[in-house]
């Protein structure tokens, strides 16, 4: 008895050792081929597909991917995280002063959800609150502009004391996105005149808007 369960092991040893060498010779280990498509980084660059999983690579800095709130973005040059000063933040960034500047400033984005008996603009307008009074801006302040491939409702928050804070909100399906520009220690503050698109961290946002991926 014994020796006719070896004979059946030894049978189904073969037939298995069989199996996995006609397997080899008919399906050799081939190396992996990713597709060469790419994906395009928000600073223009691209990567490739890689891996086992031929998923994507990371766009390198200065690229930004934020996934909880489904955007990316190319952050401008001398700009760095900082801690987030609120609970409606996703992100912050600032640009320290230098010797050949008495500017500095922050970016911030704000994540504000739209509830089910609301609309994108009265959230806008909830949440479009003037820094040094306290009041709502009214909507006949509201601008509208085109960046890259996002309009945003442009808002003046605060214009106080050397400080000038311009909002750029955009609407999307469920939640409004709010990205404030704050530039600091603007000597001609109280200037009626003062261009304030040609500050530095407004700019800069003008700049990362445009490059902004994402809906």
């Amino acid at each position: 008895m014994k020796s006719l369960f070896l004979g059946i092991a030894f049978i189904i040893l073969i037939g298995v050792g069989g199996l996995l060498y006609r397997n080899a010779v008919e399906h050799p280990f081939r190396p992996i081929t990713c597709p060469l498509d790419a994906l395009v980084c928000p600073d223009g660059t691209s990567v490739g597909r890689t891996g086992s999983s031929c998923i994507f690579a990371a766009c390198p800095p200065p690229n930004i991917s934020l996934s909880d709130v489904s955007i990316s973005f190319a952050l401008p040059a001398g700009f760095t995280p900082i801690p987030l000063p609120d609970s409606a933040s996703v992100a912050a960034y600032g640009l320290p002063a230098t010797e050949s500047s008495f500017n500095d400033g922050i970016i911030i984005i704000r994540r504000f959800p739209i509830t089910a008996s609301s609309t994108a603009l009265a959230t806008i307008q909830e949440t479009a609150i003037n820094g040094a009074s306290g009041l709502l801006v009214g909507v006949t302040s509201f601008t509208s502009t085109l960046l890259g491939s996002h309009r945003f409702t442009v808002v003046s928050i605060e214009r106080f004391e050397g400080v000038i804070d311009t909002a750029y909100y955009l609407a999307r399906a469920t939640d409004v996105l709010r990205f404030d520009a704050i530039d600091m220690n603007v000597m001609n503050w109280t200037d009626p005149n003062l261009d304030t698109t040609t500050l530095p961290t407004r700019r800069a946002l003008v700049e990362l808007l445009t490059t902004l991926q994402g809906q």
